[in-house]
């Protein structure tokens, strides 16, 4: 019968006697586990994120834009070329039975002035509903009204990171700022939402009427047209199927022939997101890989020193044997060995992992959301424990097959 506390015991002392050597044939292991732990707290990070947007935002909105647009061979984005109006958002939410709300909106870059501040953000001209449907809430003051939709007024909701680079510490609420040159009143404060999935700072935005956005600020050759039209369908469920009543009204009101290309394009945001998430799925699964391989790489320096030992204490395996010990405790003892020196470098892994992970969220704070989870961390120490088992094996087995005469009479 095997004495496990024994050769346990013998197993640690050989371990001691080579120190540097223990701890540099562990390097491999927690370089490989610090790294799966790195990856795996960026890839739940980046889920968790889009999960959260997706939440943030409503896992029911389309985003309707014009057509792109094409001069000299040389084709524009979506939305270069002006093709749905006003009276394409009226239609979709009046003939299309899975769309609960449909807005129109116009936007632009332009420089926002109070005082002697200035600052450049993206102008939105709304309808009252694009608040509620893209969930903003006012955190102060008030939202449009039809009034001001139909009066053109020039007022303004204006987000967080506006008012802090405008008004600092500064009540912004009836304030007025200038807007491209336009006097607007400050009548509303947004809650804030911070970055989109995308990165985009949701809180650097001024929302103005729909209608005074066209004819104070962004006003277009082609009358009545908007930059896109953003729809809520009536549910998650349903999203699908606004979709394609979308695509089947508008092609039925632009006039557009069977065989001929839409002169718009219909996404979800949620879809957007998705194809986001499956970027970052992919990268994390590449990295991973990466970090897996030099998880391997460190059992296989594991099974070199091992079998680099093998060779050194020949002569005291023969002793041992000679002495009564069986293959089978030869055995143990060197696998015993080469699983501490993984498990060790696993557990010193794991640590190290973990300081790693809070440093890049620390670092890329902006870009990068970190989150530790258990079973990552339990995942890769087993699977260091099971490279020293598959590693050590080989070693070990070797050394337990050796002649007792002929290790005693190695040099």
């Amino acid at each position: 019968m095997i004495d496990f506390a024994s050769t346990f015991t013998i197993a640690m002392r050989s371990l001691k006697i080579n120190k540097m050597r223990s701890m540099l044939t562990s390097l491999g292991i927690i370089i490989g586990v610090s790294a799966v732990i790195i990856m795996m707290a960026i890839g739940e990070g980046s889920k968790q994120r889009i999960a959260k947007e997706i939440e943030s935002t409503g896992s029911n909105i389309i985003t309707v834009m014009s057509g792109s647009s094409s001069s000299g061979g040389i084709r524009g984005g979506a939305g270069t070329k002006p093709t749905i109006t006003l009276k394409d958002s009226d239609a979709i939410q009046k003939q299309c039975p899975s769309v609960l709300v449909s807005v129109g909106v116009l936007r632009d870059t332009k420089q926002v002035v109070f005082s002697n501040q200035n600052w450049s953000t993206t102008i939105y001209g709304v309808e009252p509903e694009y608040l509620a449907v893209q969930k903003y809430e006012v955190a102060d003051g008030r939202n449009f009204n039809q009034d001001d939709e139909k009066n053109a007024t020039k007022v303004a909701i204006i987000g967080e990171t506006v008012s802090e680079n405008l008004f600092g510490d500064m009540d912004p609420l009836n304030k007025t700022i200038r807007v491209g040159g336009v006097p607007f009143k400050v009548v509303g404060l947004l809650k804030s939402k911070g970055e989109n999935g995308m990165g985009m700072d949701q809180d650097d935005v001024v929302f103005v009427p729909l209608t005074t956005g066209q004819r104070n600020l962004m006003g277009t050759e082609f009358p009545g047209t908007v930059r896109q039209i953003v729809v809520q369908a009536k549910d998650s469920e349903s999203l699908i199927k606004a979709q394609q009543e979308i695509k089947n009204l508008l092609r039925e009101r632009h006039n557009i022939g069977k065989n001929k290309d839409d002169d718009f394009t219909v996404r979800s945001f949620t879809q957007m997101l998705e194809t986001i998430k499956n970027q970052k799925e992919a990268m994390s699964t590449l990295l991973m890989f990466v970090a897996l391989v030099s998880l391997l790489i460190g059992g296989i320096g594991i099974m070199n020193i091992m079998l680099v030992s093998v060779t050194e204490r020949t002569r005291e395996i023969g002793i041992r044997m000679a002495i009564g010990a069986k293959g089978s405790d030869i055995c143990i003892q060197f696998l015993i060995e080469a699983v501490t020196l993984s498990m060790v470098g696993g557990l010193v892994g794991v640590f190290t992992g973990i300081i790693g992970a809070e440093i890049t969220g620390f670092l890329w704070s902006d870009n990068v959301t970190i989150i530790i989870s258990l079973s990552p961390i339990l995942a890769s120490f087993l699977f260091a424990g099971i490279v020293g088992v598959v590693f050590g094996f080989y070693p070990a087995w070797k050394a337990s097959k050796l002649n007792p005469i002929d290790a005693l009479r190695y040099e």
